[in-house]
């Protein structure tokens, strides 16, 4: 079947019109973590093969991987397909469904083609649609950019479908870095030191990962093009601690916590680790740097009055103020991609949760409240949700949640414990 036939039959059977461009400039944007906002209900029928007569089981495997990824971004809810058969002639109205994906499929070989549509069920119109073209292997890519297209059109914002997650997984006696994508459906190794690697970190524009890695027997910084599997390169060896950078939002930059002169310390270098200037001297250990959306402060942690607490540094005048004063241990701070607002771990009673607070002390939240430790928070690339690992027993899995305390859940069930999760941009 040619490709105009295909698309054909699927205006056929969808029968309904694309909205106007009046009607598109009017469209009023959900509020994605409005504590308030109630979910909207999305019906994700089984995709039909546009070949007659041809199997149907990829139609169901299709509709369930877009349906996950549009359910984790938290403002949608799935209506089951046990409801209405996994039909895409159900009464949605009846079933108090908001929209309703209708999609299509054609095979040709290792060849894919989709065609998909979301119906308005209110107006009775389309309020997107999509075609795409590729290989079977890319059908998860295909559907992730079609599900950033609808978390779009309904908040105004893209979605996060395609982005990429990194962690360390400890398996076999060993730390190694790992990359999946937010189903965890295709699971990439990006190091095999077969030693211990920590605090992964992407560059801004999500092309490469930087990385500490022990298998030298010094604490060394690496960086590895992600385009290319094996194109890695020492970018800091210095004696000590080479650890943890904080990239700044153009890349041109980042904060290394070194312990060169013994103590650990904040530097500020460039994207090659060269030193250009130390920003705290001696003053207890400083760590784990995050930069503000505009460059313009840092967060980072001290233990300067004896325990662990948040600090923010003003980067044109160097001058340092003290953040956190609730509970015992404050760490691991990270300054949200699009907002004025800080995740970090807090030691609440023995159990250290999930916490965020605005650069003024102000709005301090507590969004974790379960006796399960919640470590190592960092932002998805929209601000709207926190992935962190969660710990039980001695194993960590990676959790979510949004940013607003609602909608906790493992987003991975990959073996070993699983830690320092990163978010690409």
């Amino acid at each position: 079947m040619n490709k105009s036939a295909f698309a054909l039959i699927f205006l056929l059977l969808s029968c309904f019109s694309l909205p106007s461009p009046s009607q598109a400039a009017d469209r009023v944007y959900v509020d994605i973590t409005a504590s308030s906002t109630r979910k909207i209900n999305f019906a994700v029928p089984w995709f039909a093969n546009a070949q007659a007569g041809q199997d149907q089981s990829k139609g169901k495997e299709l509709a369930d991987t877009l349906a996950k990824a549009l359910e984790f971004h938290g403002v949608i809810g799935i209506s089951p397909t046990a409801e209405y058969g996994g039909t895409q002639s159900a009464n949605w109205r009846q079933l108090g469904v908001d929209y309703a994906v209708l999609g299509q499929f054609a095979l040709s070989g290792k060849n894919l083609s989709l065609e998909i549509r979301v119906l308005d069920i209110a107006t009775n119109q389309i309020l997107l649609g999509k075609s795409y073209t590729g290989t079977v292997q890319q059908q998860d890519e295909m559907l992730f950019k079609f599900c950033d297209s609808v978390i779009e059109a309904l908040t105004g914002k893209p979605g996060i479908a395609s982005t990429k997650i990194a962690f360390v997984s400890y398996t076999r006696n060993a730390k190694e870095v790992y990359l999946t994508d937010i189903l965890g459906h295709k699971l990439r190794q990006v190091t095999r030191h077969r030693n211990l690697a920590v605090s992964p970190r992407f560059t801004p524009d999500g092309k490469k990962l930087s990385y500490t890695s022990y298998h030298s027997g010094n604490q060394n910084l690496y960086i590895t093009d992600l385009s290319q599997s094996k194109t890695t390169r020492l970018i800091s060896k210095r004696k000590g601690l080479n650890l943890a950078p904080a990239w700044s939002p153009d890349g041109r930059y980042m904060i290394l916590t070194l312990s060169i002169n013994g103590n650990p310390d904040l530097y500020l270098c460039d994207s090659n680790a060269k030193i250009i200037e130390q920003l705290t001297d001696r003053s207890g250990i400083n760590v784990s740097a995050s930069w503000s959306p505009d460059g313009s402060q840092i967060v980072f942690v001290s233990d300067r009055t004896g325990k662990p607490h948040i600090y923010m540094m003003n980067l044109s005048t160097r001058q340092v103020q003290r953040l956190t004063f609730e509970g015992s241990e404050n760490s691991e701070p990270s300054w949200s991609p699009t907002e004025n607002l800080i995740v970090y771990t807090s030691l609440r009673n023995g159990v250290y949760q999930i916490c965020t607070i605005k650069p003024d002390g102000s709005a301090a939240q507590q969004l974790t409240t379960d006796l399960s430790h919640h470590e190592m928070p960092s932002w998805s690339p929209d601000g709207n949700q926190i992935i962190f690992a969660k710990r039980g027993g001695n194993r960590h899995q990676i959790h979510a949640i949004m940013k607003n305390g609602s909608f906790q859940r493992p987003i991975f069930s990959f073996p070993g414990s699983n830690t320092y999760p990163r978010w690409s941009r």
